[in-house]
């Protein structure tokens, strides 16, 4: 595909035309034909804007998926739009209200369920929120509690929410009493740090002489190595796959495969989905920008949500590319920050993680 040409030569006539086949194309996912622009009282005739829209095609703004076909909008259309021909929208007051009233209570994992699943349902689109790495986050709290035998089941409560549980396996039976002086021990010294932080730092003790001599303390670093594991990788929360699948665009078999396999391998999706999304405020990717949207020929808008200074993940939308971006971009964002105050709000209202 040719090179985009510079937005500053197109004329007002070249975007007008430009903008009117996009927004068709949005609503219709049809190739949009000369004639059909021309019902839209360009006061040209339907020779004339298949002129331009030819040209719009060697500049790179529009392809023609088929000859006898009309045309589709390019990534660079899409993003020329985005950047200075959409309208400025906000979100109505009413889903404001529904977004703020729905993230208004539940712990930190319930929240971000509840942000994918607002994602999907107000865009019709399937909503993705990448949660935070384990072993990125603060620890506000540990538990150790006894399940059967050697088997005891570690809680860990992140400073902003978030609850990891693992059952691990000891080389002999703790009681109780001592599993709480050693829960009560690490909550203690080590709230405030990492995870990774802190098995840095237990990792150091057991070199030291006290470390050997003294039975619980060994015993304690036996047990925070086991429980706060600091190897887990961010997640990830789909909802609303089943809407993709309705789209004209998904009609190809093998394109729905490419997607379901994307999703199964949650793993890869939130290495692509990192990669893609740097910096703060709103990402639009499209086609070729980067790995996910070329291999799926789809869009994603995206944003960084965070609690407070602290940036935790992020959250968007994956879908067609021929997406309604002016009301997509404005509920993202403001889906992003209101995630980030709920999150925030959580942590500030509990005295116990000031």
């Amino acid at each position: 595909m040719p090179d985009a040409r510079d937005q500053a030569t197109l004329s007002a006539r070249d975007r007008e035309i430009l903008k009117d086949v996009i927004l068709t194309y949005i609503l219709s996912a049809e190739p949009v034909s000369s004639r059909s622009v021309a019902k839209h009282n360009f006061g040209l005739s339907a020779a004339t804007i298949r002129n331009v829209m030819a040209d719009l095609e060697e500049w790179g703004y529009l392809m023609q998926p088929h000859t006898s076909a009309g045309r589709v909008p390019t990534a660079a259309a899409y993003h020329l739009f985005i950047q200075s021909m959409m309208e400025n929208r906000a979100v109505p007051a009413r889903e404001r209200r529904y977004i703020q009233e729905n993230l208004r209570v539940g712990g930190a994992d319930q929240l971000l369920g509840t942000a994918s699943h607002l994602l999907s349902e107000l865009s019709s689109q399937v909503g993705v929120v990448v949660t935070p790495a384990i072993g990125e986050t603060v620890l506000k709290a540990i538990d150790f509690v006894p399940v059967s035998g050697r088997k005891i089941l570690c809680v860990v409560v992140s400073s902003t929410g978030f609850i990891d549980n693992k059952v691990i396996e000891t080389e002999e039976e703790v009681g109780r009493e001592e599993l709480v002086r050693i829960s009560n021990y690490l909550t203690e010294n080590f709230a405030g740090l990492t995870l990774r932080e802190i098995r840095e730092r237990l990792v150091r003790m057991m070199v030291e002489e006290k470390a050997q001599m003294d039975r619980m303390l060994a015993r304690t670093i036996e047990l925070a190595q086991a429980g706060l594991a600091a190897d887990g990788a961010p997640g990830v929360v789909v909802d609303g796959t089943s809407m993709l699948l309705a789209k004209p665009e998904m009609a190809d078999v093998q394109r729905v495969r490419r997607m379901i396999d994307a999703f199964a391998d949650k793993a890869r999706l939130v290495r692509i989905l990192n990669r893609c999304i740097q910096g703060g405020g709103v990402r639009v990717l499209i086609g070729a920008d980067c790995e996910l949207t070329s291999d799926l020929e789809l869009s994603v808008v995206a944003t960084p949500y965070g609690a407070g200074e602290r940036p935790l993940g992020t959250l968007g939308i994956l879908g067609p590319s021929r997406m309604d971006y002016e009301t997509i971009i404005p509920l993202v964002h403001f889906l992003g920050e209101t995630l980030s105050r709920a999150l925030a709000e959580a942590f500030s209202s509990d005295p116990d993680r000031r």
